[in-house]
């Protein structure tokens, strides 16, 4: 056997004990990881489930020792979030379309970028504060429409990236193919591109909803809580994420329960969330 023969043999033991540690490094770790999802996932619903009943959905929540429910609650998380979304979700699809469509050979388009991945890394908890100064302190008051834009800061820079990423996996010769029909570049844009990309789209406007759907931290700062029910935004509106905050750091145990069943609501709704961005990203 000749020595480069050796040599390549050496080479090929080495490569494959390499690959085999490299495997298993991966394999250990998401093990790792999966087992503290699990043991999260079994904990949120073993103790939340039991404490889930009709009350919890029909009645507000209550004072310590009495009866009641997280109805308030789950109705002003679902109105801040829909509201955060509303406003969040126009401005990143344009955004986005701005930078994939129009955008390409602008100077300012890399500072957009910039400042988006700055906002996506930001702590939620420095999106409240700065909320809190530019909205509450003027207005003198907490409100659902200061959670509701901090909300829509969270939101922004997803719907951003994922618009711009989706827009630009559309080919070019479709653009090409509608301008050569004579069709005007935002018709193209909006009959033409859109529809190719609406599945991607939506897809990132779900991711959205379910990052700040058990948002607390800039709650806290912005919209804080209400122990009735709310019917207008331009006061503290109850809320889940805070309610849990309360409750589970409260010494009553109807409250920590309520808690609990309010932990196992969010969780849920983030994960029929995500069932459903896999199955539209599956269908695309």
């Amino acid at each position: 056997m000749s020595q480069l023969q050796n040599i390549n043999i050496r080479l090929y033991k080495r490569r494959i004990k390499l690959n085999f540690l490299v495997l298993s490094a991966s394999l250990l770790t998401t093990l790792f990881g999966l087992f503290w999802l699990v043991w999260l996932l079994v904990t949120l619903f073993s103790h939340g489930f039991q404490y889930l009943d009709l009350s919890v959905f029909t009645q507000p929540t209550p004072p310590p020792g009495e009866a009641g429910g997280l109805a308030n609650a789950i109705v002003g998380s679902v109105i801040i979030t829909v509201m955060g979304v509303l406003i969040g979700a126009p401005i990143g699809v344009m955004a986005g379309t701005f930078l994939s469509e129009y955008a390409m050979r602008s100077r300012i388009a890399p500072l957009i970028r910039f400042v988006n991945d700055v906002l996506l890394s930001a702590p939620s908890i420095i999106i409240g504060v700065f909320i809190y100064e530019v909205v509450v302190v003027p207005m003198g008051n907490f409100s659902g429409w200061a959670g509701s834009l901090a909300l829509a800061l969270i939101a922004l820079p997803i719907i951003v990236r994922t618009t711009e990423d989706m827009l630009k996996m559309v080919p070019n010769t479709v653009r090409e193919a509608a301008c050569a029909l004579g069709a005007p570049r935002w018709k193209m844009t909006v009959a033409i591109v859109y529809r190719a990309a609406k599945a991607g789209i939506l897809t990132g406007i779900l991711l959205a909803i379910a990052r700040i759907s058990g948002e607390t931290a800039p709650l806290l700062f912005t919209a804080l809580n209400n122990q009735f029910w709310s019917s207008s935004l331009n006061e503290p509106v109850a809320n889940l994420p805070v309610v849990i905050f309360q409750f589970a750091m409260s010494p009553y145990e109807d409250w920590q329960n309520l808690a609990w069943a309010g932990a196992f609501l969010i969780t849920l709704s983030v994960l029929v969330l995500n069932i459903l961005v896999r199955t539209f990203l599956r269908n695309r």
